[in-house]
């Protein structure tokens, strides 16, 4: 018998699996731009706004209502109490002395109260009251803040993070009238720092928060340094409501404290310019104004609640 060839055929199968070690593509990041704003303000048209603070006038004659600020040291209290000023007089105007160097300490280290002048010897019926600075540690002592919100603190008083002002002192006011107790309570934080800030920090802000809120005090933040927080709005403040970066700032710290959107209100204080700018005007217009609204609220509560039936 002949000898028989076998042909023989390789047949090769191959799997394709998918690289684990490779990322699939990423998908487009949103627009950093809304098309349409998602706050209204009028731009440079600020006499309405302004009109309204020039002539608020309290229920009653002798209410003045008494603003304390409240923040991180460097935030920009004492800053934002000169640029209030400066709109109001329409020039630029330096009062409360802010630090223009980011140090890790308060610069204000006493309790004050700022008038407000108006034309001529008047004043206008609110005060501005600066205290020291919150801290992680050498900051102003949280009983300290509930004794100013209260009216327990006077006039001077110097703060000391080692120890709170006690009952008996001095500086100590034992009854206090009305008119030293805080009507309104505002937050003053510098925006392009709101995704940094300590758990702990929070934490004492929100127990204030829960104390002023169990006195019925009206309560506002205020988001300074927009012109930080990126390129977009350094380059003009008047993206700051079509910015993205800028609503999610301000969720993020409405999420962390609980203070409703409608009371956050980003500003540019008065830094570098020496000009007055109409832009900046209107930002720091809304939010004053809302400020004296929530104030003139808390007013009527009191009134509603103390009154005769």
């Amino acid at each position: 018998m002949g000898k028989t060839n076998f042909s023989h055929v390789c047949l090769h199968i191959y799997f394709i699996f998918p690289d684990m070690g490779q990322s699939q593509p990423k998908p487009e990041p949103p627009n950093p731009i809304f098309i349409k704003s998602w706050r209204e303000i009028k731009w440079g048209d600020n006499q309405a706004d302004l009109e309204f603070v020039k002539n608020y006038k309290p229920e009653f004659d002798d209410q003045t209502l008494r603003i304390l600020l409240l923040g991180p040291e460097g935030a920009g209290k004492s800053s934002f109490i000169n640029s209030v000023q400066s709109v109001l007089k329409d020039r630029i105007y330096s009062q409360a002395l802010a630090d223009s160097y980011s140090a890790a300490t308060s610069f204000t280290r006493e309790y004050i109260t700022y008038k407000v002048h108006k034309e001529g010897k008047s004043f206008y019926p609110f005060v501005f009251c600066d205290i020291m600075g919150l801290s992680y540690d050498e900051g102003i002592l949280e009983d300290d803040v509930k004794l100013a919100l209260r009216g327990h603190v006077k006039e001077g008083y110097k703060f000391k993070p080692e120890s709170h002002l006690p009952e008996g002192d001095e500086s100590y006011e034992q009854v206090p009238k009305p008119k030293h107790k805080a009507h309104v309570l505002v937050y003053v934080f510098s925006a392009d720092t709101v995704e940094c800030t300590r758990e702990e920090f929070l934490k004492k802000t929100r127990r204030i928060r829960l104390d002023a809120s169990s006195q019925n005090i009206a309560q506002i933040a205020i988001l300074t340094k927009i012109d930080n927080l990126c390129p977009e709005m350094k380059e003009d403040i008047k993206n700051v409501y079509i910015l993205r970066t800028m609503k999610e700032t301000m969720e993020k710290f409405s999420g962390e404290l609980g203070i409703p959107m409608n009371c956050i209100f980003p500003v540019k204080n008065y830094h570098e310019e020496i000009n007055m700018n109409e832009d900046i005007n209107s930002l720091i217009l809304s939010a004053l104004k809302h400020i004296i609204q929530r104030g003139d609220d808390y007013f009527t509560f009191l009134h509603s609640r103390y009154e005769p039936s």
